[in-house]
Order: C-alpha cells, then sequence, then structure tokens
C-alpha cells in the first residue's frame, strides 16, 4: 500500500501550489481522503478531507477560502489546491486515506488507516 504525495516546493507568500497524493484503487476506493501538515516543533494537524465520491469536504478554519480539495478516483488521486500562501502555511504535508467512506472523524488522526511519506511547502515572505 503506498500513498505518493508530490507538488511541494519554495514559493514566495500569495503564491499558489498544487498538490497531489497518487494512490493505488485498493488503497482509496470507498474511502475518504484528507490532507494533514506538521510544522517544526508543532503537532501534526487537520487541512482538508474530502468523501470517496468528493461530495462533501471538510476544511480547517485557517484555510478556508484559500485551499481546495478535490479528487479524481478515475486517477486514484487526490488535490490540494493552495492559493493566497502565507509563510504559517510552511510544513510537511500529508496525505491519509480514512477508515471510512464519508467525513466521519476526518479531523482525528485515529481515523485514517495509511499515510503518504509528505511534501514539503515552504512559503516565504
Amino acid at each position: 500500500v503506498q500513498l505518493q504525495a508530490s507538488g511541494g516546493g519554495l514559493v514566495q507568500a500569495g503564491g499558489s501550489l498544487r498538490l497531489s497524493c497518487a494512490t493505488s484503487s485498493r488503497t482509496s476506493s470507498n474511502n475518504a481522503m484528507s490532507w494533514f501538515r506538521r510544522a517544526p516543533g508543532k503537532e501534526r494537524e487537520f487541512v482538508a478531507g474530502i468523501s470517496w465520491r468528493g461530495g462533501d469536504t471538510d476544511y480547517a478554519e485557517f484555510v478556508k477560502g484559500r485551499f481546495t480539495i478535490s479528487r479524481d478516483n478515475a486517477k486514484s488521486t487526490v488535490y490540494l489546491q493552495m492559493d493566497s500562501l502565507k509563510p504559517e502555511d510552511t510544513a510537511a504535508y500529508y496525505c491519509a486515506v480514512s477508515l471510512w467512506p464519508a467525513l466521519r472523524g476526518v479531523r482525528s488522526i485515529a481515523s485514517y488507516r495509511y499515510w503518504g511519506q509528505g511534501t514539503q511547502v515552504t512559503v516565504s515572505s
């Protein structure tokens, strides 16, 4: 079981990045997926989640209106479009596959079965 996250990099404040997380169809089919992040010295925190059909989404307050999560089940890939980036968005971003198809317990780390390796996002001021 593998989740391959990509798309991170260095960007100036106000810029944009698009993260991708490719999974095997057996890994993510019928399961919600989410993005979390962990900044240096901080705990891993929920960023955004999407139900398995893509009809329901949830966002942390600090990214609402700036980030958009989406998925393409035909490609077994989930995306995180990040706009209006801020220096405080600097972190390693991780994708994860939920135990559930809907957004049940979406903000809890305990709800996730599989994790990607992380992709680094650095936003300069």
